[in-house]
Order: structure tokens, then C-alpha cells, then sequence
């Protein structure tokens, strides 16, 4: 499992005042690479896109995004096959990496965040408890990368999480470059 919440708390790579200032940062570091955001979001049900929509000038850097809560939705907007998530759940590393995939396919975008996780308060099993979160990344370029966090908390706060860590690792993806 990756970091929790109150981990990122003393490791956080940008540190910054607020969410919207994090989507602000990205929105800047997508710019100055001229490359453009869509999101495929689940438990975050928009969340993130919500965000960065509410950065003025956000339409240079930001395409589109998908609210694919349901499984039927990831299979018939993202291409997701039903075998995996059969085989794997919905909230599951390889279903998230599908999940990219879908999305760069069907838009115009460099990068891709996708979200899957049990935001609960149910739902949760022992193999997945509420606050199992799995983020992946990828590029048109090529590479994805995923992992699997749990966040504590009730709804709100495992969502609020999850949009955080979402774009945070588009930060670290479009900046990685830089930070070398």
C-alpha cells in the first residue's frame, strides 16, 4: 500500500496553502510543457475535474474528463474489459491502468489521472477496507504508472484525499524532468 493521508502530511513534494493552489500549480506545469489533463474519476465522482475547473484559463490545459462510477460505465465509456474487473475489482491497480488506457485513446490529452477506491462508510471488505484508494497515471508518450493508498477518515475526507493524491502525482509526472 502506498502513503496515508497523515504521511503525506510531512512528506508532501509541494508543499502549498490549499487543493485549489495544487490545481493551480498543475494547471502552470502542464502550461509550460504545453500538455493537456483529462481525468477518469470513480470514487471521486468528478472531483478532481471539478477542481481544475475552477482555475481561471484552465481550457489550455485541461480536456476532458469521464465520471465512470458504475463498472458498466468503465466497461462501455473507457473500454474497460469486464474480465478485469472481474478478475481484480473495480477498485484494483490493473483496472485503473485500463482506465488510462481508455482515456488516452478517446482524448486528445498528454496525461491521464484515474481513481478508483471504497470511499464508504460500506463497502469495504478485509482484502479492501474503506480508504483503499488506487490511482494511476499515464502518458501518451508512453509509461503508466499506478498504486494503491489508504486514506483515513469518513467520505468526505478519503475523496478529498484521493483528489489530492490524484493531482499530485500529475505534478510529480509533468515536473519529474525538472526534479531530476
Amino acid at each position: 500500500m502506498g502513503t496515508s493521508e497523515q504521511d503525506l502530511e510531512t512528506t508532501d513534494p509541494l508543499p502549498r496553502k490549499s487543493d485549489k493552489d495544487l490545481a493551480q500549480r498543475v494547471g502552470d506545469a502542464l502550461s509550460q510543457r504545453g500538455w493537456t489533463l483529462a481525468t477518469a474519476e470513480s470514487c471521486t465522482g468528478g472531483g478532481m475535474a471539478a477542481l481544475v475547473t475552477e482555475i481561471p484559463g484552465c481550457s489550455q490545459w485541461f480536456d476532458r474528463a469521464w465520471v465512470t462510477y458504475s463498472n458498466h460505465s468503465k466497461v462501455t465509456l473507457l473500454g474497460v474489459p469486464e474480465a478485469l474487473i472481474e478478475a481484480f475489482g473495480a477498485v484494483s491497480e490493473p483496472v485503473v491502468c485500463a482506465m488510462v488506457e481508455g482515456a488516452l485513446k478517446l482524448s486528445r490529452a498528454d496525461i491521464v489521472v484515474a481513481v478508483s477506491g471504497v470511499a464508504g462508510p460500506g463497502g469495504g471488505t478485509a482484502h479492501k477496507p474503506v480508504g483503499t484508494v488506487c490511482l494511476a497515471w499515464g502518458e501518451r508518450q508512453g509509461g503508466i504508472r499506478t498504486d494503491t493508498f489508504w486514506f483515513p477518515g469518513d467520505r468526505h475526507a478519503i475523496r478529498t484525499a484521493a483528489i489530492t493524491q490524484g493531482l499530485l502525482g500529475v505534478w510529480e509526472w509533468v515536473c519529474k524532468p525538472a526534479l531530476a
